[in-house]
């Protein structure tokens, strides 16, 4: 992640929580590093042709978080919540693309091809399966569901996790192991 001092992060979250706009001015280029690095990260296993790149995201979800930014009490809270907009950002970018294939009205393609043209392929399935299986999750467990937002789109360590979250180390490790066994079979093993 980036060097600069987290403290700094926070006492700017704190001014806007305040109501100082201009500290969202002054918070971009402190955590843009990292929030491309958390974007990058997300797109690691994406195709290369995809049609939102990290750069992009990382505007999307800065204009997505917009006046909400006040809402994170610290840096942890911070990231988790681009974390969570960014999953949000790529899952309704996934489902326009895959709405735009079937609403086009052109020639039927096959899937290879059309995989390749419009990038819907299976990646962007399993991206809009996840989403759909965290919200069946949220229902059933609020905090697995915010787990996996934690640890899986904002990158965060158990530890980091844990502190978010406000619970005991090995109650986010039982849980991880619990959520991803139901994640596996609620995916089919993808």
């Amino acid at each position: 992640m980036s060097s600069f001092d987290p403290k700094t992060v926070t006492v700017l979250l704190q001014q806007l929580q305040a109501g100082d706009a201009d500290a969202a001015g002054s918070l971009l280029p402190l955590v843009y590093g990292e929030l491309r690095g958390l974007a990058q990260a997300l797109f690691a296993n994406e195709r290369r042709a995809h049609t939102l790149q990290p750069t992009a995201l990382i505007h999307e979800v800065w204009l997505k978080l917009g006046g909400n930014l006040g809402g994170a009490g610290d840096r942890r809270q911070f990231f988790a919540l681009a974390a969570l907009a960014m999953r949000r950002v790529l899952t309704d970018h996934a489902r326009t693309q895959r709405r735009e294939k079937r609403g086009s009205g052109q020639r039927g393609i096959t899937l290879d091809e059309h995989q390749v043209a419009s990038g819907t392929g299976p990646e962007v399935l399993v991206l809009i399966e996840l989403e759909d299986a965290l919200v069946r999750l949220s229902a059933m467990n609020e905090r697995h569901a915010r787990m996996v937002e934690l640890r899986f789109f904002g990158g965060l360590t158990i530890d980091e996790t844990a502190a978010t979250l406000g619970v005991a180390h090995a109650t986010v490790e039982r849980d991880w192991f619990t959520v991803r066994a139901w994640l596996r079979r609620e995916l089919g093993g993808k």
